[in-house]
This record gives structure tokens, sequence and C-alpha cells, in this order.
């Protein structure tokens, strides 16, 4: 079954909501790509409402405060937004490693595995009466006279502590308070369906990822699976062997690559994406295949994806970059991406404008 990547790519355009775009909620636009990095605030609601029809602002924090999606520590132990239905997945590979029972860990914090049920029940008991910011949290677990020792820890922002309580699904983030951080029961949420078992979560999470980043290689599963949640390269080979069956290959120019077998018959009817589309940087277009893909972006300009530039896609290539400033938005086009689709360029910039809530002309730099 060959097919070009031209194709291929626009096909992940569309599973993505990118082409065209979505008329989903924003819950489920977090839970189609899996994860949302949620470190920058506006680069993650840009994210989401960069795949919707009709949006508002801080319509993502009004979908955590209601906990239609939930943010916790996850991919390369960062924060993220993840949907409360499939999130536990993603948590529970974060948690396969059990960070927890490192002696670095176990010295550091003098905290032996035996003695982690007691404590993440001590943190739960803590939350019981609605979200705290980290030094309420600290003030009453470090009440416990068992847990005197790690009143520093806290007093420090206890990050690393916290993540191994959040990949448990113990807590999650709540909405800020005057700006700093709170964090919740995960447990209060209605929408919570808890963390499965590893394996159901492993299979879970390989299918779906093949269903929005496909067609992938195995590489690409041992990258945001593996590299991203540490779920291990024998586990993530086994769950890929167990789905054999209901996985497909396909040709894309030479290399195989896979999809999810009821997927294949809309994948062989898809054809180029004319799509140009503004994204912000860090987006899970370039994150979920990971910046080393040559497919997606060119191998030298790496570097600025990495460092979070704003990203241009066209046809599903990373061909530009852009910034909005004073009343422009100033796209640096690559010379390698060909001519300037200025037309598309001009109704996406229209389109980020009005999501960005202010009239912006289009500027042109080809570099």
């Amino acid at each position: 079954m060959p097919i070009t990547w031209a194709q291929a790519l626009a096909w992940r355009m569309r599973r993505h909501l990118l082409d065209p775009v979505g008329r989903e909620s924003v819950e489920d636009v977090v839970r189609r790509l899996g994860a949302v990095l949620a470190m920058d605030e506006s680069l993650a609601e840009l994210a989401v409402r960069a795949r919707r029809t009709t949006s508002r602002t801080g319509e993502l924090r009004r979908a955590l405060a209601e906990g239609r999606v939930i943010k916790a520590f996850a991919f390369r132990g960062s924060m993220h937004y993840l949907s409360p239905e499939d999130g536990g997945a993603y948590l529970a590979l974060r948690a396969a490693g059990r960070q927890w029972e490192l002696p670095s860990w176990r010295e550091f914090y003098r905290l032996e595995p035996r003695d982690w049920p007691a404590f993440r029940e001590t943190v739960r008991d803590a939350l019981v009466d609605g979200p705290l910011t980290i030094a309420e949290l600290g003030a009453v677990v470090t009440g416990h006279r068992r847990y005197r020792h790690l009143r520093p820890v806290f007093d420090e922002g206890a990050g690393t502590l916290i993540k191994p309580l959040s990949w448990q699904g113990d807590l999650s983030f709540g909405t800020p308070r005057d700006g700093r951080h709170t964090f919740r029961r995960l447990d209060t949420n209605p929408c919570w369906q808890g963390v499965p078992d590893l394996d159901d979560a492993g299979r879970h999470a390989v299918r779906q990822y093949f269903r929005t980043y496909g067609p992938a290689t195995f590489d690409h599963v041992h990258h945001w699976l593996g590299d991203g949640l540490s779920a291990g390269r024998k586990r993530i080979n086994g769950w890929l062997a167990e789905l054999e069956d209901r996985l497909a290959a396909v040709d894309v120019e030479g290399e195989t690559a896979y999809v999810v077998r009821e997927d294949v018959d809309d994948l062989l009817a898809t054809t180029a994406s004319p799509a140009v589309r503004l994204l912000p940087g860090h987006d899970q277009w370039v994150m979920g295949p990971g910046t080393k893909d040559v497919h997606v972006i060119p191998p030298s300009r790496r570097d600025l994806v990495t460092r979070k530039a704003n990203l241009v896609v066209a046809g599903g290539v990373v061909s530009g970059t852009w910034r909005a400033t004073g009343e422009r938005v100033v796209v640096e086009w690559f010379a390698e991406a060909g001519r300037v689709p200025r037309s598309a360029l001009a109704e996406e910039v229209e389109r980020i404008a009005a999501i960005l809530g202010r009239p912006r002309r289009l500027t042109v730099r080809e570099t």
C-alpha cells in the first residue's frame, strides 16, 4: 500500500483537527492529542484554540476548573493537560519506572517504598476539603511527626516529590490562586476514570498514538512513550507485538510505517493538503512525532523548533516561524519551503488574529 508523505501528513492533519479545523470541545481536542504541554499557558491555550472553529479566551482554564480536563506531571516530567478519561493511561506508564524506589530518592527524602502507601494517604487526606497550594499542603503533611523532616523540601517547592503523587493518580493541579499553583485530589473529579492496569494502559496508549500520529514507525512510539514517559523499551515492544494484528503496514515513499487497521481505507483515500496553519511553539504537531522527524521538520531548522519558535505548517511540514508584534504577524518563511503561499497565509493570519483578539496584518520575510 504505497502512499506519499504528503498524503500521510494530510491524513495526520485531519486527525489533529487542523484540516479541516475541528468543531470538537476543548476536552475532546485534548483527548485527541493525548497531551498538551502546559508549561506556558498561553501556548497551551493557542494549541487548543487553533484546532477549533469557534473558541473563547480562558476556555482551557475553565475546562480545568470544571474537571473536563486535568493538569498533571506527565511527559518528560513536565506539566501537561490530559483528558480525565485517557489521562490515567499516560500516568500509569509514567509511574511504571517507580522512580521513588531509586536509592537516590530513598536517601534524599528518607522515604522507603513501604512508606509510600501511608504517605500517599496522608496527602490525599490533606486535600479532602479542597485544593491547597504547595505551602499549605506542606504545612498539613509535615504536621505529622513522621513527615516533619520533609518541611525543607516543601519550603523549596517539593516539585520532584509531588510528581509521583501525580503519576499514581493521587492529585493533579487545581486552578491557580493568586498566581500560585494549587493541587487537588484527582478522585474528587467526577470525570476522572482512574489509573488503569499497566498493560491495559500501554496497549491503549499505543493504539491512540497510531490513530492520531500515524502513519508512524515503531521508533516514533518509543519516542512518545519511552523517551516521553519512561515506559521502558521491553514493555513497549511487548505492547506492539500484542497489537500486531490490529495494525497495518503502509509504504510511505519506501519507509514502512503503521496505522490502525480500521484507518487504512481513509488514509489511502486522502490527498495532499494545501492547508497553512500557524501553531504555537512546542505544539503537539512536532512534539508527538519528535523534533528529529525529518518529514515534519527540516533538519536544519530543528534548533528553532526546540527553542519554542511558533510554527508555520504548510501541508504538514514546518515551513517557517511566526511572531505577533504590534499590529502585524511577521512570518519568517524558509527558503527551502519554496514559493510563499501568500493568500493561504493571509487567511490563516486573519483566523489567528481573531483568536489573539486583535486585527493584524501579514508581513513575510524569506529566510
